[in-house]
Formats: structure tokens, C-alpha cells, sequence
């Protein structure tokens, strides 16, 4: 089992995995990891959410004008819209974390 204080995997280690993964090489495993990162960060630019199965859904949401405190100042200030990224795990990763 993991410790929670390793590193999260690098790039390199993640190509290196998904080309043995697919029986394939690096290079070809560094292009479909990047046509899946294009994909997502194109889609959820505009608005639109993406499901990546077994994995979870990353969508853009827009939150409205809102008041916030300035920690430094405690001065209440208006923060204007704007949009955030979410991503919700999906069931079957949470289970096999627990499992």
C-alpha cells in the first residue's frame, strides 16, 4: 500500500507506465497524454465537462459576484464572477481506494 507522503508521479513516470500499459512506445504514449490533456483543457475552456471513465468528471462552473474579507485588511470587498475548474471522482476510483 502507498504511504501518503510519496510523490505524486511525474510526467516522465507516468508516460513511461502508460507505454508499457498499451504495449507501445514512449512516443506514442507522450502523444495520447497530451491529445487527452488538449482534449480536456479545450472542452472544459468553453464551458463543457468531460468524463475520463473510471476516473471522474472535470467541468467549468461559473460562480457568481461575491463578497469575500480580506484576511490582511478584514476589509469586506466585492470579488467579481468568474469560473473555477471541478473535478468529481468517480464511484469506481473511490471504491478501489477504499477497498
Amino acid at each position: 500500500m502507498a504511504q501518503a507522503t510519496t510523490k505524486p508521479m511525474t510526467k516522465t513516470q507516468l508516460v513511461a507506465t502508460l507505454a508499457e500499459e498499451m504495449g507501445s512506445d514512449k512516443k506514442t504514449a507522450t502523444a495520447a497524454l497530451d491529445a487527452i490533456s488538449a482534449v480536456v483543457a479545450r472542452v472544459v475552456a468553453e464551458g463543457g465537462a468531460v468524463t475520463l471513465p473510471g476516473i471522474g468528471k472535470v467541468a467549468c462552473r461559473a460562480r457568481p459576484e461575491r463578497q469575500v474579507r480580506n484576511p490582511q485588511t478584514q476589509e469586506m470587498m466585492t470579488k467579481p464572477a468568474d469560473k473555477v475548474v471541478k473535478v468529481t471522482i468517480a464511484k469506481a476510483l473511490k471504491d478501489s481506494v477504499n477497498a
